[in-house]
């Protein structure tokens, strides 16, 4: 097998976050459901910015942001997803490529328009999510470069743009590209909302071998296994996937691979601001680690500390020097 170009190339929505504080008050009355995330369409989407505060735009979406993670680490990384000719697509794109990202899909032309993320953050750090997907539910199978997913290390996937009927597709091609390429394939279920619709198509991925690296959280777990107790579910999955990683807020995080069982402290942080992109950011440390051949519980410190980078700030991308911080808490 050739050497891959990129360490990780991956796939998933192309947005811009618009973030605000928000009273818990105001959450309620706007009848979200704190701390999730919801699907909404244009005009629920204008509403809801209308009732914000003064927010702050920056750009988004799960898997750019643990790719924004990884390049400030110093991997390689591609991006796949689907803006709209607009302003936000020309932020959007401008933001991942200065971030060192290869990203060449073309603008879409047309509406709908650029896909956004109105998150209200509340004094606890909190964040409620309501998602327009806009034009990155549009995202073809003919947007996929075969040989640059050939040719990266690891694909990885977010289980939010398995909803769109497009962009579907255009992964499980990219799933048989990477595999048949020898590729290792890394899956993040997102939200339990996305297990809720499609759990069956990422419990067949799974029961068929094409998932190599799991990211799950607690609820999800949950959801995608059915069991309640958190040990009965890494039970029912520790087999099933060679590396299955889970994310437990304030309790920190675990994976388990190759029969073995590791577990990682959460990093201490003197506030949190926003936990807006946390589990992105542990991703993006794990994979960092894995790629560079790293045992399973350097992986999850890498993880522990990019996550507690991103909640000391508002946003989900970094906005420190990340390879610096790696080397200080590392050694």
């Amino acid at each position: 097998m050739s050497a891959p170009r990129y360490d990780v190339i991956a796939i998933g929505n192309a947005i811009v976050d618009v973030m605000a504080p928000a009273s818990d008050e105001l959450v309620e009355e706007l009848g979200m459901k704190k701390g999730g995330m919801t699907l909404v369409d244009a005009d629920q989407a204008k509403e809801l910015y209308d009732a914000m505060g003064p927010a702050k735009e920056i750009s988004g979406g799960s898997a750019a942001n643990t790719l924004a993670g990884l390049s400030g680490m110093g991997a390689q990384c591609a991006f796949v997803g689907q803006v709209a000719d607009d302003q936000l697509g020309n932020v959007f794109a401008h933001d991942i490529r200065a971030v060192g990202i290869d990203f060449d899909v073309p603008a879409r032309e047309g509406e709908p328009p650029t896909a956004r993320c109105l998150i209200f953050v509340t004094p606890d750090g909190q964040r409620t999510m309501n998602t327009f997907l806009g034009a990155t539910q549009f995202l073809p199978a003919d947007a996929l470069n075969e040989e640059a997913i050939g040719g990266a290390d690891i694909l990885y996937l977010e289980g939010y743009l398995w909803d769109p009927e497009e962009p579907r597709r255009a992964m499980r091609s990219a799933i048989k590209t990477a595999k048949d390429a020898g590729r290792k394939v890394a899956f993040t279920l997102s939200d339990a909302f996305v297990i809720d619709r499609y759990g069956d198509d990422f419990r067949a991925l799974i029961d068929d071998g094409m998932i190599d690296i799991l990211f799950a959280n607690e609820v999800e777990l949950g959801a995608l296994t059915g069991e309640e107790d958190f040990d009965a579910g890494i039970d029912a999955l520790k087999d099933k996937v060679p590396t299955l990683v889970v994310t437990r807020s304030e309790k920190g995080a675990v994976c388990a691979t190759g029969g073995e069982f590791y577990k990682v402290a959460a990093e201490p942080i003197d506030k949190v601001v926003d936990t807006t992109g946390a589990g992105d950011l542990f991703a993006a440390g794990f994979l960092f680690g894995l790629v560079r051949g790293e045992e399973p519980n350097r992986c999850l410190k890498r993880g522990a500390i990019a996550a507690a980078e991103i909640i000391s700030h508002y946003g989900a991308r970094p906005e420190t020097d990340l390879a610096k911080l790696m080397a200080e808490k590392l050694g």
